[in-house]
């Protein structure tokens, strides 16, 4: 099993793709960062505030972890390889455990990465300034908070990638989910929009919507989106034909 894990794990990494993507996340990170700090300084709250909401900007990073593992399961769908893999594998739910296992590595990955840069951007972001960064329990749990977001989109985007197979269709679907359903629904029904995963999400890393879940019920909400996707995920891998 450990030598699955391995080639699975070596699959997320191969070619450029991981690394354009992690580098447009960085970039959307720095430039959220840059120009909040940019904002008049008596609407953005007191230095503590400030110190959170720049360490909350790298968030973002759990949309390159999700495009980076749904890649990695996608290709195999797309170019045919997928079912190479499960005769080496030895079967179709040890190459499935094998392939979550990677994905959760993955994540952890991008988590800590995106975790050193935010907790050093306060630093780098208000220098030069009039204020000094303000480390508070309310920034270590919001970093903790990013941190566990970007694992979980990396599962996530991994089982939007089992269950759709195919690569465009897939990065559609969890950019639309991201980018409108979740804020969408929370503006226009709250009470359902704030049980859609991207605002689960944003209420673990504080996401600052006053209609959003308390922390502990977005954790729940999380984990019964992350079940259901990885019952119906490999259900549909044990039993659909493969390419």
């Amino acid at each position: 099993m450990r030598d699955l894990i391995g080639a699975e794990w070596r699959k997320i990494w191969t070619g450029r793709a991981w690394w354009a993507v992690a580098a447009a996340a960085v970039l959307m990170c720095v430039m959220a960062d840059a120009g909040f700090v940019q904002q008049d300084k008596e609407d953005v709250g007191s230095t503590g505030d400030i110190t959170s909401t720049l360490v909350q900007g790298w968030f973002m990073v759990e949309l390159a972890a999700a495009v980076v593992a749904l890649l990695a399961v996608t290709r195999e769908f797309g170019n045919g390889a997928i079912s190479r893999s499960v005769l080496l594998s030895g079967g179709r739910a040890r190459l499935l455990t094998a392939k979550l296992l990677a994905v959760v590595g993955s994540g952890a990955v991008f988590a800590l990465a995106a975790g050193a840069l935010a907790a050093v951007s306060p630093w780098l972001f208000l220098a030069g300034h009039d204020r000094q960064p303000e480390w508070t329990a309310t920034t270590t749990w919001t970093l903790l908070g990013v941190m566990l977001t970007i694992v979980v989109g990396a599962v996530w985007g991994a089982l939007l990638g089992l269950l759709i197979r195919q690569q465009v269709a897939s990065i559609l679907v969890l950019l639309v989910s991201t980018w409108l359903v979740g804020e969408g629904l929370l503006r226009l029904v709250p009470a359902i929009g704030r049980l859609t995963i991207d605002e689960a999400m944003a209420s673990v890393y504080r996401g600052g919507n006053e209609n959003l879940l308390p922390i502990p019920w977005a954790l729940l909400v999380l984990a019964v989106w992350i079940g259901a996707g990885t019952v119906v995920a490999r259900t549909l891998f044990l039993r659909r034909d493969l390419p």
